[in-house]
């Protein structure tokens, strides 16, 4: 062979339209990266800086030694299904099918994707509610969906129940919401479903549930699942994840409960974009969730944090913001600085010390309300690090 061939220039792939034109590097990259490059306490992205339980290591751990190494059924690892069927009965009083009503995802960003996928066709408006978690709009882009917004404003980023009838049209075909809230640490009560089921009642529109931080919901209130509901949950999508309650949101295992019709429909788009999902992990949970104990012991764990981080703001020229639910705290920052959130966000990082998120990268448009987002999903002296460089300000 020629050796002047290794000198050529390379030749261009053919170019082609970007199915995603409009995503670029996410908010979270960029202030994890300069988190990291200035040695800054990194509270942007939503992760814990703990160990989860090492029981559930161990589970996992033993479901391979016993040799749960092949590809477990496409909806599920039986014994998993069987548990998130009981654990959703105990706690809202819904029975799912565990063979034809529940399905184990690769995390809830795939079980978002897959039941926008299953149910949005090209031209279908779907209502999203902002700020809105960072995944939603693409998925509705990729499945050639017409986001219609409606908007929550600071600073109590109330549910503008108005807005979202006049929002659905014949053309509507699904509903996103999320609660408790990401970015915004706020709840949906038991008023707002009863409002919901009101406004979706005489229509034809599905409901995606974001129900990802239900064990996050703070001062002694419940979480109120769509599928406590059931004129709204023979409509939902359900999604939730293990990764949040049980802190392992590297292990990407979550699930779908849906009415058996739609499920059908979810599984038909699961079975060809992962197909399953990986056994020991699906058989090391089964077994770790016949303890309940770790999720109802959650909301108790996670306030005490909370707390923990408003107490040592409180000095600060910070206004916090409610937190009803997450692990995340708003602050508006309008008496530190008039900076737009991107920058101040940036300035925080590398002036501060400490990594923040701004509120308004979960807008589709330009949207500025002077507020940054924390996550206080991290040890206490992790926090303790932050509020000490905070406090200043």
């Amino acid at each position: 062979m020629n050796a002047s061939h290794h000198h050529e220039s390379p030749v261009a792939p053919p170019s082609f339209p970007s199915r995603l034109p409009n995503v670029g590097t996410t908010i979270f990259t960029v202030m994890s990266a300069l988190a990291a490059e200035k040695n800054a306490v990194n509270l942007g992205q939503g992760f814990p800086d703990f160990e989860c339980d090492p029981r559930i290591v161990d589970a996992v751990a033993r479901a391979m030694r016993e040799g749960h190494n092949q590809y477990p059924p496409m909806a599920g690892a039986a014994p998993l299904r069987q548990a998130i069927s009981d654990k959703i009965a105990s706690l809202y009083g819904r029975h799912y099918a565990a063979d034809s009503e529940i399905t184990v995802t690769a995390g809830a960003t795939q079980a978002l994707l897959t039941a926008i996928l299953c149910s949005v066709h090209p031209g279908d408006e779907v209502i999203v509610i902002e700020p809105t978690y960072d995944s939603y709009l693409p998925a509705i882009e990729l499945a050639g969906g017409v986001p219609v917004f409606v908007t929550l404003e600071a600073p109590d980023y109330a549910i503008p129940f108005e807005r979202i009838a006049a929002a659905i049209t014949p053309k509507t075909r699904l509903l996103l919401i999320n609660t408790p809230h990401n970015p915004t640490g706020t709840v949906w009560r038991a008023e707002d479903m009863r409002q919901l089921e009101a406004i979706v009642r005489d229509t034809n529109l599905l409901i995606l549930s974001d129900e990802v931080y239900e064990h996050m919901v703070y001062d002694g209130a419940p979480h109120e699942s769509v599928a406590r509901y059931p004129e709204l949950a023979s409509r939902s999508f359900v999604v939730s994840s293990f990764g949040k309650t049980y802190h392992v949101t590297g292990w990407k295992i979550g699930y779908v409960a849906a009415p058996a019709a739609l499920t059908a429909e979810f599984r038909k788009v699961h079975q060809f974009n992962v197909f399953t999902v990986n056994t020991p992990m699906q058989i090391g949970l089964a077994q770790y969730m016949s303890d309940p104990a770790p999720y109802l012991e959650l909301p108790a764990f996670y306030q005490k944090k909370r707390d923990f981080f408003r107490a040592g703001l409180a000095g600060s020229r910070f206004q916090l913001l409610p937190c009803t639910g997450t692990y995340f705290q708003c602050v508006d920052y309008s008496a530190i600085s008039d900076l737009p959130e991107a920058e101040f966000a940036q300035w925080l990082t590398r002036e501060i010390g400490v990594a923040a998120i701004p509120v308004s990268a979960f807008y589709h448009a330009p949207h500025e309300s002077g507020v940054v987002r924390f996550c206080f999903a991290k040890q206490e002296r992790t926090l303790a690090a932050a509020l000490e460089r905070l406090a200043r300000l």
